[in-house]
């Protein structure tokens, strides 16, 4: 089997399925370590993947930054703190190219062969109904190919499956000094642009996000500069598109896992746990069909299992979504939350609990 990107979805799917005895292959298009537009938030539905991994002890060991709450900021500079959850299994923020080195490393630890700076060019079914896999200067054959190659997704884009991107709004992010005395908090606040987050991921650096539209997205990055103290040639790096239509997860020994299948937004700590619970459930199911059990329920399984990984929980994507087209409305609905906490800490609730 092929596994085409080596990000958390890609790596993960590519362990369970080395782990099981099966002849694996990744092919990532970067040199890992990379850094990646994102939040940096594990949060604790990640866990249980992480612990099957072997990789959990290994993550906390690692330099990263502890979050005991979420504060949010209104336009007006009202604020509203919620505690996230202690203990072990809390949420943290850890830089993407340390996490994904990680993973990729225990993939290829567990018998994975990964292939790295290795650019997908073709992909096309053969006489015999597998895939032949073309990247520059090598082919491969592959009965199963999994597409875990994030939102702009070459394997969909090959196989006509990529939908046309939204493009309402735009995304910046960088890893800047830590201002003294942020705390273990993640900072979420609604600006008259759009909205920016926050979260340590070590004792030195901040992940600062901004997300807002065309027209605002330049004011945001002059706002961050100034509230920051960045200089004007900070480096900042950027994702488009932050909305697609989803893809079907399954095809006829095709799978597609991550942000390959269901984009989602970067900086709610969302987007690690679907990556991580996809490359598992997509590799329970290869497992199976490669050990020639019947296709047929094993697939409609994963889908239904894929499925049910979202339900409940995209209201996410949309709350972010309205916060950038209408940070105004955002700020208000803050301030009612704040004569109410329980409805904030409910919302936070559903972001950090387990959903395994």
């Amino acid at each position: 089997m092929a596994i085409v990107g080596g990000g958390p979805a890609g790596s993960t799917c590519a362990a369970f399925c080395a782990a099981a005895g099966l002849r694996t292959l990744v092919l990532e298009r970067e040199k890992f370590p990379r850094e990646k537009v994102c939040g940096d938030c594990i949060n604790p539905a990640c866990w249980p993947v992480l612990e099957k991994l072997e990789l959990a002890e290994q993550i906390r060991n690692s330099p990263h930054g502890v979050l005991d709450a979420v504060e949010f900021i209104a336009i007006g500079g009202q604020k509203l703190r919620v505690d996230l959850p202690s203990g072990a299994n809390s949420e943290i923020a850890i830089k993407r190219s340390l996490f994904d080195h990680l993973l990729l490393n225990r993939a290829g630890t567990l018998g994975a062969e990964i292939r790295e700076e290795a650019t997908l060019i073709a992909l096309d079914r053969t006489a015999a109904r597998d895939w032949k896999i073309d990247i520059v200067r090598e082919t491969f054959a592959a009965r199963v190919v999994v597409g875990a190659d994030g939102r702009n997704s070459t394997v969909a884009r090959l196989r006509n499956l990529l939908p046309r991107p939204e493009r309402e709004r735009v995304s910046l992010q960088a890893h800047v000094p830590l201002p003294k005395g942020f705390g273990n908090r993640i900072v979420l606040r609604f600006l008259p642009e759009g909205y920016s987050g926050q979260a340590p991921v070590n004792d030195r650096e901040l992940n600062l996000c901004l997300v807002g539209t065309p027209p605002t997205i330049s004011s945001l990055r002059a706002w961050a500069e100034q509230q920051f103290k960045l200089p004007a040639n900070q480096p900042w790096r950027t994702i488009t598109p932050l909305t697609r239509a989803p893809i079907s997860a399954a095809h006829e020994n095709l799978f597609f896992i991550g942000d390959a299948a269901r984009v989602v937004e970067p900086f709610t700590g969302e987007g690690i746990y679907y990556a991580l619970r996809s490359g598992e459930l997509a590799a329970n199911a290869i497992i199976k069909i490669l050990r020639d059990e019947d296709r047929q329920p094993i697939v409609r399984e994963f889908v239904r299992a894929h499925r049910a990984m979202y339900r409940g929980r995209l209201w996410v994507n949309r709350l972010a979504r309205a916060a950038v087209l209408s940070p105004k409305i955002a700020s208000r609905l803050l301030k009612v939350a704040r004569l109410s906490p329980a409805i904030m800490g409910f919302l936070t609730r559903q972001i950090v609990g387990r959903s395994d």
